[in-house]
């Protein structure tokens, strides 16, 4: 199939260095048929370069036409819009752009699943990677997420998981999957699409070649146009195939009315990651996947770092590092049906972007908390709830707060905010909060 695709392709410019690139340009030069291969890169010292094979003639600093529309494919970085004038000179001359899963989609032969969705995607993508290992299956996990999807042809793999971004899928048209999962929609990367239908439009490119379509009961955003035989549903609040339901008194995971599993089973903090565990159980189980070897996997997973994980457990008293949350959807999620015993001490604070914070403030109130503020913008938490306290760093609140805590209680960096402020990244803010948790826990 691969070679049928590359029948009258002898010239290929690839757009966009760095790791991804280097995957385009490493997997090319390994096919068997003589390409002529060329790389642009509009950065004057593009990461990647000093590992460029042999023979591959690299142009930086701007841009080259004449390669361009010499070319009888492109392959695109996904951080290269197509809208970007020069793709569009390409697409005009009728010479074919691409990305690189689109070059994954022409040599897989083992089955792919595939995530898509605004928020949830890493979680969603790298727990499926882990439950399907579990069964006893050599799995690939990359795409958006660590290791690019050319790279993983190189492994031994029975099943591929994908997360795609929004950028991959403009790029990609056959995409074979087995299951594919458009998990949620909600503002980003207006910067890029002329607005929320032209980013939703992008997404749903990931249901073009999927045998079973996961979509969002609670999202209708999720749906593709035309409603397909092989939707599948998964929803927190109705009764779709994949769903919650109560039990004589406790929380079940269900297909089709069938419990599963116990949602107090889980290790994963927050309602988000019930939904989360609901698409990877949908996306196995569609997939003809037997998820019962499972389910201790699934069980004592306790995330990505930096989203909702847990990083101490002492004396009942949780820590839980969710510096990711460097937005106010992200910290709503992590507080929406937080399930707590004793008292919530909360962490937020930072760069806050110009971000309206007081739609934390009703939720503030559901809980029994202690906000504690740091940061740069921590002043503008202080009135949205009567428990706010003032601190200037992350090391303070948790002296402050480790005398007091008891069985039951919760400490959650989820910050609503950047942390370049006091730190180099997010990164660098949760690994300091979990430091100071295992000192202090």
């Amino acid at each position: 199939m691969t070679m049928d695709r590359w029948q009258n392709i002898h010239s290929v410019v690839v757009v966009g260095l760095g790791i991804t690139g280097l995957s385009v340009v490493k997997y090319l030069a390994k096919l068997p048929n003589e390409l002529t291969i060329k790389v642009i890169d509009t950065r004057e010292n593009p990461p990647g370069q000093d590992a460029l094979p042999d023979g591959v003639e690299l142009h930086s600093g701007g841009w080259n036409l004449e390669w361009l529309l010499a070319a009888d494919l492109v392959v695109t970085n996904p951080g290269i819009a197509l809208a970007t004038p020069e793709i569009q000179q390409v697409l005009a001359a009728d010479i074919p752009v691409v990305g690189d899963i689109e070059l994954f989609a022409w040599s897989v032969e083992k089955p792919v699943i595939a995530i898509t969705g605004s928020n949830g995607k890493s979680t969603v993508t790298d727990l499926t990677g882990v439950v399907a290992k579990a069964t006893g299956l050599k799995v690939g996990v990359g795409g958006n997420i660590g290791v690019p999807a050319l790279e993983l042809l190189n492994e031994d793999a029975d099943l591929y998981v994908l997360e795609l971004s929004s950028f991959q899928l403009e790029t990609t048209s056959s995409l074979n999957l087995k299951a594919a999962a458009f998990l949620n929609l909600s503002e980003d990367h207006m910067d890029r699409y002329e607005g929320m239908e032209d980013y939703r439009q992008a997404k749903l490119r990931i249901f073009d070649h999927a045998e079973s379509c996961i979509v969002n009961a609670d999202d209708r955003a999720t749906y593709p146009e035309n409603t397909k035989d092989n939707l599948v549903e998964f929803s927190l609040t109705q009764a779709t195939q994949f769903g919650v339901a109560d039990i004589e008194g406790r929380e079940f995971i269900c297909r089709n009315g069938k419990p599963l599993l116990a949602t107090d089973e889980l290790t994963l903090v927050g309602r988000h990651n019930v939904a989360n565990v609901l698409v990877v159980l949908a996306l196995l189980l569609e997939s003809g996947i037997d998820v019962e070897q499972g389910m201790n996997a699934l069980k004592s997973y306790n995330g990505l770092t930096h989203r909702c994980q847990i990083v101490a457990d002492n004396h009942g008293v949780k820590w839980v590092n969710d510096s990711k949350a460097t937005n106010v959807a992200s910290t709503l999620a992590a507080l929406s049906g937080l399930s707590l015993q004793g008292k919530l001490y909360l962490l937020v604070g930072g760069v806050g972007k110009g971000a309206d914070f007081s739609e934390l403030a009703p939720v503030f109130s559901t809980l029994d908390l202690q906000l504690c503020c740091f940061g740069e913008d921590g002043d503008q938490f202080m009135s949205l709830h009567p428990s706010a306290r003032r601190f200037d760093t992350l090391e303070q609140i948790v002296e402050w707060v480790s005398p007091k805590l008891e069985n039951g209680d919760m400490v959650l960096l989820s910050p609503a905010c950047a942390s370049f402020d006091q730190f180099s990244n997010f990164m660098a803010r949760g690994d300091a909060f979990t430091e100071l948790a295992k000192t202090y826990a």
